[in-house]
């Protein structure tokens, strides 16, 4: 399908073979931006590791300085005597094991992301198969499994970002919007890149950041320098 005029003149503003430093991707990002609503800002990162083995897997998280532009919905999983703690740290829904039955008979997920408290996961391992595929088992990994109940929720609601490499080894990550100041998202992107760097897996050898870009909603590619 060919791409809009829009697009192509978009595209015309880079120079091809040319790859960006932080700040000048992010210039080219909000100015060949070319859609009318506040487009994301999005990261996408080929990585020289191998996915199927589990131990070159990267997953870890990373708190922002500044917001990524959406306020997650989360779910917290807890024992009694932990609920109003969830909920002051600003859960958008809270339960325990009356939570996990009530997804595993209806199959309805209603949260972007879900932290729990360790005596909950033997519980919600039981709802594992409806979980698991859509990237919501809390885990310790992404910081989503403690008994700080407050700080996880807290962090996320503030726009923590949990990320993992896909099957094609792909990470895919929003750091923004474009109405955001330029300064704010290159903070974002240099604390992203960063936290990508340190997730490095020790057994990973050779290039360990293959490629990476920055791009818009419906924009342009735009290399960044590795």
């Amino acid at each position: 399908m060919p791409k809009s005029k829009r697009y192509q003149e978009a595209k015309a503003k880079l120079e091809e073979g040319k790859s960006y430093n932080n700040a000048e991707a992010v210039a080219l990002a909000k100015e060949t931006s070319t859609v009318k609503f506040d487009a994301s800002v999005e990261l996408h990162a080929r990585l020289g590791i191998d996915p199927r083995k589990g131990e070159q897997q990267v997953r870890t998280t990373v708190v922002l300085p500044h917001s990524s532009g959406s306020t997650k919905k989360v779910a917290a999983f807890v024992p009694q005597g932990k609920e109003a703690e969830a909920k002051e740290a600003g859960a958008d829904i809270v339960g325990g094991e009356e939570l996990v039955a009530q997804i595993i008979k209806t199959k309805k997920i209603d949260f972007d992301v879900a932290v729990a408290t360790p005596d909950m996961m033997a519980k919600i391992a039981k709802a594992a198969k409806i979980l698991g595929p859509r990237g919501l088992m809390p885990n310790p990994k992404t910081d989503t499994v403690g008994t700080d109940v407050k700080k996880m929720v807290s962090e996320l609601k503030k726009g923590k970002l949990a990320f993992k490499n896909d099957n094609t080894a792909n990470i895919h990550v929003t750091i923004g919007k474009t109405s955001q100041d330029a300064k704010q998202l290159e903070e974002n992107l240099d604390v992203f890149l960063d936290a990508l760097k340190r997730a490095k897996p020790a057994s990973s050898k050779g290039v360990y950041i293959k490629s990476i870009c920055l791009t818009t909603s419906m924009g342009p590619s735009i290399p960044l320098s590795v």
